[in-house]
């Protein structure tokens, strides 16, 4: 959730940024679509469908990563995707170790209020966790908005967010890095 309100407070401050949406929109996204359908399949399984077997879940949260990975590989040369994908490159080999979990410090979890959360999270206090210090371990304390755990992938995707909409919507021409 913080993750999507980052993002969004990125694409309000582009008036504040001397940037303008419609040079936003013509930036050229290639199959746009991906990235709304990864998003609806990753809140249904986390929020609407929480009764799906555990394996199942998982494997469904770990395909919206695959569709999200596609995405960003066909936009790859947008500026900002790069450090966006870097993100979700380290929160999606995290979460695919760790059998479609992404891990949680219990000192994050206990921090944010999160505790006693029941059925398939797609992030939450694992055992034998792989790769922990690339999980969950930031926290938004209890009490103030948006409690939450969050992770340094999290903290890229928001940056190359913010990149991508506030570089994207300064520039005359949207440009294109190449390589």
């Amino acid at each position: 959730m913080i993750v999507a309100v980052l993002a969004l407070l990125a694409v309000l401050a582009v008036p504040l940024t001397g940037g303008s949406f419609q040079r936003l929109g013509q930036v050229p996204i290639r199959a746009w679509w991906l990235l709304p359908l990864a998003l609806i399949l990753q809140v249904l399984v986390i929020t609407v469908l929480t009764d799906l077997p555990e394996g199942l879940a998982a494997g469904i949260h770990l395909a919206t990563y695959g569709l999200a990975g596609l995405f960003l590989w066909l936009n790859r040369a947008i500026r900002g995707v790069p450090l966006l994908a870097a993100g979700a490159v380290l929160n999606g080999v995290t979460i695919a170790v760790n059998g479609g979990t992404l891990p949680a410090s219990e000192w994050a979890v206990r921090t944010a209020g999160l505790e006693g959360k029941e059925g398939f999270t797609n992030s939450g206090v694992l055992e034998n966790p792989r790769l922990l210090w690339l999980g969950d371990v930031f926290a938004i304390p209890e009490g103030l908005p948006l409690a939450n755990v969050f992770s340094i992938g999290d903290v890229l995707i928001v940056a190359g967010v913010a990149v991508l909409v506030v570089v994207n919507s300064r520039e005359r021409k949207p440009v294109e890095t190449h390589f």
